[in-house]
């Protein structure tokens, strides 16, 4: 069993400005946090400083080195699954570019683990819309889309396609993680949608989202595509898969 009961899933793509920070920024927070970063044969030597961070902070910062890129999801199936093996009770998903506050990590388990949720997203628009330095189409973009899921889906969730969640490790061993057939946005809302229609409880944590300073962003529109056409699918499969799972059983 890992002496920390929370694992950090990070993939990495060409993040070398980021990675060494961002590792630090999670080190240093009060409760303990380990980090696990999923790298897809990154080319700018991102790996390399995992593995100097790896060093510094023993047994606390794992890696998954991976032969490229297989897509988002993929990522952190990879790392839900590692999560489990090795036993943590609270597992988080996170960007390495600092869109997110490593601060709110302890906000999001707080609600798992103290308030009784099982998913905490870290959400940036269930107060509104609360992205900084992103440009004003792209606000648009994302906004209006979880507003389409909302509407298409049912989920009563306001960021939908949020990638700052914290799941207990119930909820994923609940899950049948070979199911899940999304890799990009559209994965998200699928595994919150398929917590929910599992009658487990997810919550909203606001947070401010920060548009990257450093490196290059990995979204493009055909991620985005897929998230918007896919909910279609999602909604559809659920009417006629009905989950035989209670929370508990």
């Amino acid at each position: 069993m890992p002496q920390n009961d929370c694992l950090v899933i990070i993939p990495m793509y060409n993040e070398r400005e980021n990675a060494a920070a961002i590792i630090d920024a999670v080190m240093a927070l009060d409760h303990g946090f380990d980090v696990l970063v999923i790298d897809d044969n990154s080319p700018d030597g991102t790996a390399a400083i995992v593995h100097t961070k790896m060093q510094q902070y023993p047994g606390r910062v794992l890696i998954t080195e991976r032969p490229g890129k297989l897509g988002l999801g993929t990522a952190y199936i990879e790392g839900f699954r590692r999560a489990l093996e090795l036993g943590y009770d609270y597992i988080f998903e996170m960007d390495a570019d600092f869109s997110h506050n490593p601060a709110d990590l302890e906000r999001l388990r707080k609600a798992c683990a103290e308030e009784g949720a099982d998913v905490a997203v870290g959400s940036r628009y269930v107060t509104g819309v609360n992205v900084v330095n992103w440009p004003m189409g792209r606000v648009l973009m994302s906004f209006f889309a979880s507003k389409y899921v909302r509407l298409v889906t049912g989920l009563p969730v306001h960021d939908t396609t949020a990638g700052f969640v914290c799941y207990r490790r119930r909820v994923l061993e609940a899950f049948d993680l070979d199911s899940i057939r999304f890799k990009g946005y559209a994965f998200q809302i699928e595994m919150k949608f398929t917590a929910h229609k599992m009658g487990f409880r997810v919550v909203e944590v606001p947070i401010v989202f920060v548009n990257r300073v450093l490196g290059t962003s990995k979204m493009n529109s055909s991620i985005f595509g897929e998230a918007v056409f896919g909910v279609i699918r999602l909604k559809w499969d659920s009417i006629f898969r009905k989950s035989h799972y209670r929370p508990g059983s």
